[in-house]
């Protein structure tokens, strides 16, 4: 099972690379496969970009994660499929399919691993966002003070596409993936295929404090980990054990023994209790 890191992984990631790398100076940079570069263009731009750059802090936006560097520029990295970014010792063997290398003086590695080659970097001033791919499009964080209930219930009230369509817009709200949306919908007794716009006002404030639970809890326990997530340092995430239906089809749903179904729903496999979260 195969799944882009979503808001927890990418915010586990971020926790263990920030007490390690900021404050560190980019030594050298080794790029082995040029379409991981999304911009700028040219891989030598990027390169001579970044070399003697300092990291001064680390962040995330959605699924996104941000170094940010002296000079006024952003290192922006999208994972995708089966991205990880590994902190590693210089002298530590290079991984197949590690097709980015950030070198630190300290003799320290920052190794972007990625088997299907979507993930992307990026590097931008942080007045062009728009050059980071889908970066600048992105909708509120659903854990920061911007995403209010009363912004949740406008955003769905606008729409009538399934609601488990909706939650996977990153233009509508940055960060859900088909996990936490799967796990959030169970949680709140919501159909995924719903229209956003017929939910009851109850209904989307118990889907918000869901999204909220679900959200924190995922990084409580360091993201899910199936075939490809680890944190920064190779290490898995346990949230996994923890899920209710994603992944969880054909077996019995934790709150009434009926089977849990699989569908295709918003182009994307839904894990759903239909009894549970029974269609009106």
């Amino acid at each position: 099972m195969i799944e882009m890191p979503e808001l927890p992984e990418v915010e586990t990631i971020v926790r263990g690379l920030r007490d390690v790398l900021c404050g560190k100076t980019i030594a050298g940079v080794e790029i082995r496969e040029e379409m991981i570069i999304g911009y700028p263009e040219d891989p030598e731009e990027f390169r001579e970009g970044l070399l003697e750059r300092k990291i001064t802090a680390m962040g995330r936006r959605g699924k996104y994660l941000i170094l940010e560097l002296n000079s006024n520029l952003q290192l922006i990295i999208h994972l995708r499929m089966t991205g990880k970014l590994l902190l590693k010792m210089r002298e530590e063997e290079i991984e197949s399919h590690t097709h980015v290398i950030l070198r630190f003086k300290e003799g320290v590695d920052l190794r972007f691993n990625n088997v299907r080659k979507f993930g992307r970097m990026y590097l931008i001033d942080r007045d062009s966002p728009e050059k980071a791919g889908g970066f600048a499009g992105l909708g509120p964080e659903p854990l920061s003070s911007e995403f209010s209930p009363e912004v949740f219930r406008k955003i769905l009230k606008r729409s009538g596409r399934a609601i488990k369509a909706l939650l996977l817009d990153q233009k509508k709200i940055a960060g859900l993936g088909n996990i936490y949306a799967d796990e959030a919908l169970y949680r709140a007794s919501i159909h995924p295929a719903r229209p956003a716009d017929e939910l009851s006002r109850e209904e989307m404030d118990k889907l918000y404090q869901s999204i909220d639970q679900v959200l924190k809890a995922g990084i409580k326990f360091s993201g899910t980990s199936f075939s490809d997530y680890v944190n920064a340092l190779g290490e898995a995430g346990s949230f996994q054990e923890r899920l209710m239906v994603y992944g969880r089809d054909g077996e019995k749903c934790p709150r009434c023994s009926c089977q849990i179904n699989k569908d295709r729903i918003a182009s994307r496999s839904t894990h759903y209790c239909p009894e549970c979260q029974e269609l009106p």
